[in-house]
């Protein structure tokens, strides 16, 4: 019995001097991902387009095959915000930072985004979409392993400073940005959509470790590309073949 105390004793005290890893030190939470979904609510995005866009994630956030890849992690916790960006100065954090372990968690945040009203911007800043969910990244209370910010659009970035600018200060600080070209046809009275907006996406938006972007060439195709970008970030995976211009 002695032995077995003493024992015990030991462990407790080997344990206690092992180092804190880094979260552990500032009593943050560790997390698999931390994954900004940056959403483009500018002019272009017409209502029908809004609204299939947000139901992608609303369809993404509800699938089994999300909560697996959440659970499948080696933490087994990512963080998850909403952000809808349009001119360099119009950007909202629709939903702030969640942490999620399970289905019931990712689909908490479904239940909530499918509640809050829609809001739409005015012009195309990527630069500025890019710049505030960097932002985003200062204000965590958790730590993540990997940081991302995922993109989708529907057009050049027009407006504020050279989206290449962003992009490269968001990669030097550790933030991987993948990317959803919406190359859908849009309604009468708008521009068309540009034909070469997923190498636009490939050459001056995406950057970091593991990036890679995909296009959508038709509406019905929101919800399987939403999907498939998810569990890909979450899994920490890429595309089997990079998508062809």
């Amino acid at each position: 019995m002695a032995l077995r105390r003493a024992f015990f004793f030991l462990i407790v005290a080997m344990l206690a001097a092992m180092p804190l890893t880094r979260a552990e030190a500032a009593g943050n939470v560790a997390v698999d991902l931390a994954l900004v979904l940056a959403v483009d609510v500018s002019s272009s995005v017409d209502p029908t387009e809004a609204i299939t866009q947000r139901a992608g994630y609303i369809y993404a956030l509800r699938d089994k095959r999300v909560h697996d890849a959440v659970r499948g992690g080696p933490i087994g916790r990512v963080a998850i915000s909403y952000v809808e960006w349009s001119s360099p100065t119009q950007q909202r954090v629709v939903i702030p930072w969640r942490i999620i372990t399970d289905g019931e968690g990712a689909k908490k945040i479904a239940d909530e985004l499918e509640k809050l009203p829609y809001q739409a911007g005015t012009t195309t800043s990527i630069s500025g979409g890019i710049d505030f969910a960097a932002n985003m990244f200062k204000s965590m209370d958790f730590e993540p392993v990997r940081k991302v910010i995922d993109v989708s659009g529907d057009g050049y970035s027009d407006y504020g400073r050279p989206v290449t600018q962003a992009r490269d200060e968001a990669v030097a600080a550790g933030i991987t940005i993948n990317g959803l070209a919406i190359m859908t046809p849009r309604p009468p009275g708008l521009a068309p959509t540009p034909d070469d907006l997923d190498t636009y996406y490939r050459d001056n938006v995406i950057g970091g470790p593991g990036s890679f972007y995909l296009p959508i060439h038709i509406l019905e195709d929101f919800s399987r590309a939403i999907l498939q970008k998810m569990v890909l970030e979450i899994s920490s995976l890429m595309p089997p073949r990079e998508p062809s211009a």
